[in-house]
């Protein structure tokens, strides 16, 4: 509280008196209520400048959200260095072994006859010829070949494609180049064939005596118009017309067992 000096009691102060006191006052008091009145009504736009902020002073949470955009992405840094080559894994099983390989074919010329073979494969009927029993070939045989192949063909494949035999006039016309004209004019190039493993109930029945098995097959050589092929006596005029063909047994042959040779008789003394 501000005291009036003795020399001023029960006198009226002066006008400059007043005005003293009252500057006085101010000059006392007058930081405090300042910064105790003043808003931001009371600062001009843009009259804080960045010289009158404290370096460091201004946080990210003091910004509008608007105002906190994320930069320039910067430039990618230099690799670092390689890792060290990591230890080599184990080992894994063994696979198991595959099935043996393919290979079983064999070659039949036109006589229903072996001329060559990987081995193990042997003529029941061939076309119209006495089958391997001395019987007869059955009428619903004929044009067919039989071949046992001394193994179960449940699990085989056979693929079977004729061969051409150019230096054989097959249908006496003097021509042996395959060109013709006309319909099954070459018989020495085309024809017809089909195969089947015998023995399947409901699909497919062999004739020939013991042939109805899993371990032989057909062959059914044709000619192109589908008739059946002829055994002649091999002169111009009676030419032979049956077919010479491969085969080809795909799939596991693993079960083949070979045939055992024929013991030749021993005479007698």
């Amino acid at each position: 509280m501000l005291r009036v000096p003795r020399v001023l009691a029960g006198r009226r102060p002066s006008a400059p008196l007043l005005i003293s006191t009252a500057a006085l006052v101010v000059a006392l008091g007058g930081t405090s209520y300042a910064a105790a009145t003043i808003g931001n009504a009371d600062i001009k736009n843009s009259a804080v400048s960045s010289l009158k902020i404290k370096n460091g002073t201004i946080e990210r949470a003091d910004l509008a959200a608007s105002a906190r955009i994320p930069g320039p992405k910067g430039p990618a840094g230099t690799q670092g260095p390689a890792g060290a080559d990591g230890a080599d894994g184990k080992d894994g099983a063994d696979g198991k072994d595959g099935a043996d390989g393919t290979g079983r074919w064999l070659l039949v010329d036109r006589n229903g006859e072996i001329v060559a073979q990987s081995g193990g494969f042997t003529v029941r009927t061939a076309y119209d010829v006495v089958n391997n029993s001395g019987a007869a070939v059955p009428a619903g045989a004929l044009g067919n070949v039989y071949i046992d192949a001394n193994e179960p063909l449940s699990n085989n494949g056979v693929t079977v494609s004729i061969a051409l035999q150019n230096q054989y006039d097959q249908n006496n016309d003097t021509v042996l180049n395959g060109r013709a004209a006309g319909a099954d004019s070459n018989p020495e190039f085309s024809g017809e064939i089909t195969a089947t493993v015998c023995g399947i109930t409901g699909v497919v029945g062999c004739a020939p005596t013991g042939a109805n098995t899993r371990n032989t097959f057909v062959v059914s050589p044709r000619n192109s118009d589908g008739s059946l092929t002829v055994t002649g006596d091999g002169t111009a005029a009676n030419p032979n017309t049956h077919k010479r063909f491969y085969v080809a047994i795909t799939g596991d042959s693993s079960d083949y067992v070979a045939p055992t040779p024929a013991v030749p008789a021993v005479p007698l003394p």
